[in-house]
């Protein structure tokens, strides 16, 4: 049996002012930091491969539940890992270390947030008072509808599931317990396809920041039991 940790990131500058997000690379607040430290030690030493977006939020998040607790034994050093399909890093995915002292951390725009175009960066009850809320409603929690110049959750679902059947399940097939820190609307897609989620249950999933969610599996991937950790 394997453990799949699923975490949003911890609370944002821009999360914290009430701001569409999506793509902007906005770092963690002293509530984010402070709230990725308590997850941290709820999770101990249970991870053994990590995968987060290319945003700032969720690598800060995930680095802190690697290393922050005093609890953790024996914690491996955690180290970002680029692919050879991430063609901007000019090589450096080459680097080979220990495996026995550290712990990869595999990052990937699959799993950034939703982009939400044009509205990125706006305050969202302005924008609710501008447009009307039950159309800035249907922009963020519907699964097909589109933001302007944005993605709706269907198109974030085409990018994580695939990545997630492609390099995340293997790991937890062969026995290794994975965390994923990412976003609220791309684990809401991960979590739909996990759950067998419709895309009318989807929409009322709400994930708090830096809260992990804990999936045991078997060893066809299949979840056999899922537990919320307290705050």
């Amino acid at each position: 049996m394997a453990h799949l940790i699923l975490t949003r990131h911890g609370q944002s500058l821009w999360n914290a002012a009430n701001r569409f997000t999506g793509w902007v690379d906005v770092p963690l607040n002293e509530r984010g930091r402070a709230k990725a430290m308590i997850a941290s030690c709820q999770l101990r030493d249970w991870v053994q491969v990590c995968f987060t977006s290319k945003l700032i939020r969720a690598i800060e998040t995930a680095i802190m539940i690697l290393t922050e607790c005093d609890e953790i034994c024996d914690r491996k050093i955690p180290i970002l890992k680029h692919e050879a399909t991430d063609l901007d890093w000019h090589g450096w995915d080459h680097y080979e270390g220990s495996t026995a002292e550290e712990l990869p951390i595999f990052t990937n725009a699959a799993l950034d947030e939703r982009y939400y175009g044009d509205l990125q960066g706006l305050n969202k009850a302005a924008t609710a008072a501008r447009y009307r809320a039950d159309l800035v409603h249907e922009w963020r929690r519907s699964y097909d509808v589109r933001p302007p110049g944005g993605e709706s959750l269907a198109d974030t679902q085409a990018r994580v599931v695939p990545y997630f059947m492609s390099r995340i399940l293997s790991h937890l097939v062969a026995g290794e317990n994975a965390l994923v820190v990412a976003h609220g609307n791309s684990l809401r897609t991960m979590i739909m396809k996990l759950e067998n989620l419709s895309s009318e249950e989807v929409p009322g999933l709400e994930l708090e920041t830096a809260v992990p969610i804990v999936y045991d599996l078997d060893r066809t991937g299949q979840i056999t039991n899922k537990l919320v950790l307290e705050k």
